[in-house]
């Protein structure tokens, strides 16, 4: 079986490697005149970054022959399908007003147009991997009474091109002194370059290219595309907000610990007066945490689905931490679409192994019984979830024909990943932990008698720690969450990946902290059933997250209709139940920690 596995594992990584080999392309150098190809890949309305058409949808300039360019995994994800176009450019050569194609629209077609205006649709080209943005036409209301509503398609472009030595630096094109041709409703009429025939609307598709020498190295050509603003530009560095979140978060575990620590000694010294008696007559004339001390390692209801949440919380924490390094090492690029979603799913993968290991080591250190339910469970546990929700947004998608509908190429490569890579490293974690699980190494012996749990008061419920413990972790990210929201929803290059990591390092230590404070109030109420309680008092900061994204999508976005509106809130849900099972893996480590260091502390025969 185990060959078997192995042999599978090595179609799977050579899968992988393709993936990877596919996100690398070089950089082009060009000589006087040698041709460069734009392609023109998507258009969608400005306000809904995630609902993209192909370009060729509309009734534009196409060539006989559609031929679409090799995109990498990462591309695709991201919605892009590059087509090659009529336009004509050859680096350094000047053009002025060349006829790009001249078209006669039908009244669909023009109301086509009109639509696509309407909504603020956007075109995106790609010259040298530079993205081109651009409006498809113009739109202008005035006037009250009377009302005055005018729609217009720009039909000539000016490509302003940058260059160093033989090297594309920037490129961007513009409609500066150019007027739209007007389309008016029911088919059209004459205007600028365009004749209004009883047969439809003709136009005449013009473009200008102009070459400009540029000081910047190519290597830094970066720098020049983060700098423009045809998108509203929203992110900027934040340190001050960053410096608030930290003293207050600093302020915040110092009390914890400070306060706690001084309450554990207190405990120590008034538990350990009588330092002859045994540990099984501590109950008598005890209360508080140590009364349950026969009872706080009684292993918990549902070990096997704990355990999953566990190993599948430490699989995510590897990922975003490799993530995070990986962009720290700048293996990101803002010309390479899609790079980070082709390294998290080649993560996600490799990273398989390490949920089954943690889910079956614990699982089997705590007595279970069916560890090969439990490597299904954990392997399944976020990839059903995500299929499902993958499943209605992709369908959503493909019924309204967006770009961001995965092709059956694609889908076959994700799944393929999955069975030959993701599932088999599951499975051999899995085996690998429960051989090296050893014992559970609990401070005290658990009686087969359970204790009675005393009423608790109010303020001890379940859900007055989950809201507790969710909003503190929810509070130290909170500047920091409008900006990931803000590239990940919106068109926003992120950048300030050491201010991530830090946030990130912050985030796992506020959940670590609360959760020690929320267990130790916990068993000094004599309730001895953490197990559960820690993973959900820290992992309900996924519930705060999905509430956040619910007051993005209203007030700090204008995402609008069903395909935006289907994925956001379908990937927000997910997101949130990405942070649940990692805060919720710290949370339930640290309490148990805590909880063998205290009763470690104690002195019992």
């Amino acid at each position: 079986m185990t060959v078997r596995l192995a042999s599978v594992c090595a179609m799977g990584f050579r899968l992988l490697l393709l993936c990877l080999l596919s996100q690398i392309r070089w950089a082009c150098c060009y000589k006087q005149g040698d041709p460069v190809i734009l392609y023109v890949n998507k258009v969608g309305p400005y306000h809904n970054p995630q609902e993209t058409y192909h370009y060729y949808k509309l009734p534009v300039c196409r060539p006989d022959k559609v031929r679409h360019k090799a995109l990498s995994l990462g591309e695709v994800l991201d919605g892009d399908r590059m087509a090659e176009s009529l336009y004509s450019i050859h680096f350094k050569e000047n053009k002025e007003r060349q006829i790009l194609c001249q078209l006669t629209l039908t009244e669909k077609e023009v109301d086509q147009l009109r639509e696509a205006i309407e909504e603020l649709y956007y075109f995106e080209f790609v010259l040298d991997d530079i993205p081109i943005w651009g409006f498809v036409g113009y739109m202008e209301e005035s006037g009250f009474l009377p009302h005055s509503h005018k729609v217009g398609l720009w039909t000539h472009l000016d490509f302003n091109i940058e260059y160093n030595g033989e090297s594309v630096i920037f490129a961007n094109v513009s409609v500066k002194d150019v007027k739209p041709v007007p389309l008016e409703e029911g088919g059209g009429g004459p205007g600028h370059e365009a004749g209004g025939t009883g047969e439809g609307l003709t136009v005449t598709h013009t473009y200008s290219v102009h070459w400009f020498e540029s000081p910047l190295p190519h290597a830094r050509r970066a720098e020049r595309l983060r700098d423009y603003s045809f998108f509203p530009k929203t992110l900027e560095i934040h340190w001050l907000s960053i410096i608030n979140s930290l003293v207050l978060v600093v302020l915040l575990l110092g009390f914890v610990i400070i306060i706690l620590m001084r309450v554990l000694k207190n405990d120590f010294a008034r538990y350990n007066v009588e330092e002859d008696g045994s540990c099984d007559d501590l109950d008598q004339g005890d209360n508080g945490w140590k009364i349950i001390h026969t009872d706080v390692f009684r292993f918990p209801p549902y070990k096997s689905l704990l355990c999953a949440v566990l190993g599948v919380g430490a699989q995510f924490l590897t990922l975003a931490t490799g993530i995070i390094v990986m962009a720290l090492l700048g293996m990101f690029n803002v010309h390479r679409h899609g790079a980070i979603n082709s390294a998290a799913i080649v993560l996600y993968a490799l990273t398989s192994c390490v949920s089954g290991y943690c889910s079956c080591r614990f699982y089997t250190q705590i007595h279970g019984q069916h560890w090969v339910w439990n490597i299904i469970l954990t392997s399944s546990l976020f990839s059903a979830p995500l299929f499902l929700t993958w499943s209605v947004v992709n369908s959503v998608h493909w019924w309204s024909g967006s770009t961001q509908a995965l092709p059956a190429s694609t889908v076959l490569l994700l799944l393929g990943a999955w069975v030959l890579v993701g599932f088999p490293l599951t499975v051999i974690g899995g085996i690998v932990g429960k051989n090296r699980a050893g014992s559970f190494q609990a401070p005290c012996r658990t009686r087969n008698i359970p204790r009675q749990i005393p009423q608790q008061p109010w303020y001890k419920h379940t859900a007055v720690h989950m809201a507790i413990g969710g909003f503190l972790p929810f509070s130290a990210i909170s500047v920091e969450l409008y900006y990931i929201f803000a590239t990940v929803w919106g068109r926003e290059h992120y950048t300030l990946y050491g201010i991530l990591l830090c946030v990130f390092a912050i985030l796992l230590s506020v959940g670590a902290c609360i959760s020690v404070a929320l267990t130790y109030f916990l068993l000094s109420g004599e309730d001895y059933r953490w197990w559960w309680r820690s993973v959900l008092s820290t992992g309900s900061t996924g519930l705060f997250i999905f509430v956040y994204s619910l007051f993005y999508y209203h007030n700090r976005s204008s995402m609008s209709g069903l395909v935006q509106s289907v994925e956001f809130f379908g990937y927000s849900l997910l997101t949130a139940f990405v942070f649940s099972l990692m805060l919720g893996t710290v949370s339930f480590w640290a309490s148990l920690i805590f909880i063998r260091y205290i009763y470690r502390s104690l002195k019992m025969d």
